[in-house]
């Protein structure tokens, strides 16, 4: 086969030897394929922004589950460090056992909240920030500069970098002139 290469006189001849109907079918299926080439595009389009909103969807899915399992584990690392508190009240051997069994568990409990991505809010001494912190109280106090936390009543925790429960801290206020 001895083609030659297509040039634009060829086109010009083979659309006069076309009728006004194949030539107008012509266009029409070329506007047809315009319309399925632009219709592709926004596909292909929306299937990406699908799969990001996807991705996006299912990672903060995950992290709502943590936070939603953390929230319940709360109280349980509270109760510990109360049960800790109250082991140092009692007397005798058995006591520093227990001390030292509740110790460890809570540690171990703390580690894998702490590799779950929680961090605990440290107030005590900073600077009330109602972002983080939840002022229950006020204390008058010469202690603390006023504004600060004189001190913290309940731990505040954050999940990566997201509050999940503020701290709860009594405000250091000038005492009242006598």
């Amino acid at each position: 086969m001895n083609e030659e290469p297509f040039n634009a006189t060829q086109t010009e001849t083979a659309a006069a030897e076309l009728t006004p109907e194949q030539l107008a079918d012509l266009q029409a299926r070329a506007a047809k394929s315009d319309d399925n080439w632009d219709r592709l595009l926004r596909v292909t389009a929306d299937f990406e922004n699908f799969k990001k909103r996807a991705a996006r969807e299912r990672t903060e899915a995950g992290h709502a589950a943590s936070a939603a399992l953390l929230h319940k584990l709360l109280p349980v690392l509270d109760n510990f460090e109360m049960a800790q508190v109250a082991a140092q009240n009692a007397q005798g051997d058995k006591l520093a056992a227990l001390q030292t069994g509740i110790a460890m568990v809570q540690q171990q409990l703390k580690n894998i909240l702490t590799e779950a991505g929680l961090e605990e809010i440290d107030a005590a001494g900073k600077p009330f920030d109602p972002t983080l912190h939840e002022a229950v109280s006020q204390h008058e106090t010469t202690d603390t500069p006023e504004g600060h936390v004189a001190q913290q009543l309940r731990k505040g925790y954050k999940l990566r970098e997201r509050l999940l429960r503020p701290a709860s801290v009594a405000v250091a206020k000038k005492p009242a002139a006598k």
